[in-house]
C-alpha cells in the first residue's frame, strides 16, 4: 500500500436561522489530513484523493455543512537534497443545508472555495520516519465565490475568509513502520487582513478583519492485513478573537474520534468520525442562555493511485567467459 498524502482543504461554517453567521474557522478545515501519512514522501507517480466531510452542530435551528475536497497529487522524480518534490491542486466546495424551524424557509447552498495550488518537500529520514514541509495558496481572489448571497441570507458574505487569498504553510512528521501510521501535522493559515469583497456590496460591507489560525491533526492507526483502525484528534486555534475579528469570541475547537479503513489494492477507503470536546462556538437557548455549540464530523475518503513509472526491466544475465 502506498504511503498516502493529502494537502488541500476548505472552510466550515454554520448558518443560524434567517441570518448568516460566519463561524471562526480556518480555510483549511480541521481534520482534513487525519489518516494520511503527511510526513512521509510518496513514491513517484500520480494520485487522486477525495475527502468528503459532513458536519452537524448541536445548536437548534442551525445548519448542516458539508465539504468536498478533490485533490490531484503529482509526486515528481525531483529529490533536491534528498527530499521529494510533490505538486498538488485542489478545488474544494462547501455545501450548506439549513435546518430552520417550521415557518422559516430552508435554503441549500454551494460555495466554491478558491482553488488550492501548492507543493510539498518530503524527506525520508530512515527507520520509517519522515518529515515534510508544505506551502501553497487558496486563490480566493481569482476563482472563489466572493461577495454577498443576497438579502435572503442577510445580505452578508457567508465566508469572510474568501475576502482574501489564504496562504497556507505546514510541517508534518510521520512514522510508518510495522503497519503503523503515527502522524502529527501543523497547518498555518495566513490572510491579507483586512480583506475586502469587490463591487458595491463589498464596498457597503467594508473591510473584514480575518484571524490567522493554526490547525493540528493527529493520527495513530494500525493496519491488520488490509484493515486499518485507530484513534484520531484534530483542532484549530484562532489568534485574533477581538470584537472586530471574523472569529470574534471563538478561540477554536478540539475534537477526538476514531478511524477505520480498508485497502482494496486498486484503491483505499477511509472513514472516520470526530466529536468536539472543547469549542469556542456558542449558541443561545430559547431563554437566551449561552451554550457551547459542540459539533460532530463524519469523513469519507477515497485514495486512488493513477499512475506510477514502469519499473525498469531486470538486466539479462551476462555469459561469463572463463579463460584457462
Amino acid at each position: 500500500m502506498m504511503k498516502n498524502w493529502l494537502a488541500a482543504g476548505t472552510v466550515a461554517l454554520t448558518v443560524g436561522m434567517t441570518s448568516t453567521i460566519a463561524q471562526a474557522q480556518t480555510t483549511t478545515i480541521p481534520g482534513e489530513q487525519v489518516g494520511l501519512a503527511t510526513g512521509a514522501p510518496l513514491p513517484e507517480g500520480l494520485y487522486a484523493i477525495n475527502t468528503f466531510i459532513y458536519r452537524r452542530t448541536d445548536g437548534p435551528n442551525t445548519a448542516d455543512t458539508a465539504v468536498n475536497i478533490p485533490v490531484l497529487v503529482w509526486s515528481t522524480p525531483l529529490v533536491p537534497f534528498g527530499g521529494r518534490i510533490e505538486l498538488l491542486v485542489a478545488p474544494p466546495t462547501v455545501f450548506v443545508f439549513t435546518r430552520n424551524p417550521a415557518g422559516v424557509r430552508n435554503k441549500d447552498i454551494s460555495i466554491n472555495v478558491g482553488t488550492f495550488v501548492g507543493g510539498v518537500w518530503a524527506f525520508d529520514l530512515g527507520n520509517n520516519f519522515g518529515v515534510s514541509l508544505l506551502g501553497g495558496t487558496y486563490l480566493n481572489d481569482l476563482n472563489g465565490d466572493r461577495g454577498s448571497l443576497g438579502t435572503g441570507l442577510g445580505g452578508t458574505p457567508l465566508l469572510p475568509q474568501l475576502s482574501s487569498n489564504t496562504y497556507r504553510f505546514g510541517v508534518a512528521g510521520s512514522y510508518t513502520g510495522n503497519g503503523w501510521n503515527i502522524t502529527a501535522n501543523l497547518t498555518a493559515n495566513i490572510y491579507d487582513s483586512p480583506g475586502r469583497f469587490p463591487g458595491q456590496v463589498g464596498a457597503a460591507i467594508g473591510p473584514l478583519h480575518l484571524s490567522d489560525a493554526l490547525n493540528f491533526d493527529f493520527t495513530a492507526t494500525k493496519k491488520f492485513g488490509n484493515f486499518e483502525i485507530g484513534p484520531i484528534a484534530y483542532g484549530t486555534y484562532n489568534f485574533d478573537i477581538s470584537q472586530y475579528s471574523a472569529a470574534v469570541g471563538n478561540r477554536g475547537r478540539f475534537a477526538v474520534g476514531g478511524l477505520i479503513g480498508y485497502d482494496f489494492k486498486l484503491f483505499s477507503v477511509q472513514a472516520y468520525v470526530g466529536r468536539d470536546v472543547v469549542t469556542g462556538d456558542t449558541y443561545r437557548t430559547a431563554f437566551g442562555q449561552p451554550r457551547s455549540n459542540y459539533s460532530t464530523d463524519g469523513f469519507l475518503r477515497f485514495i486512488v493511485p493513477l499512475y506510477s513509472p514502469t519499473p525498469a526491466p531486470a538486466p539479462e544475465p551476462v555469459a561469463i567467459v572463463r579463460k584457462y
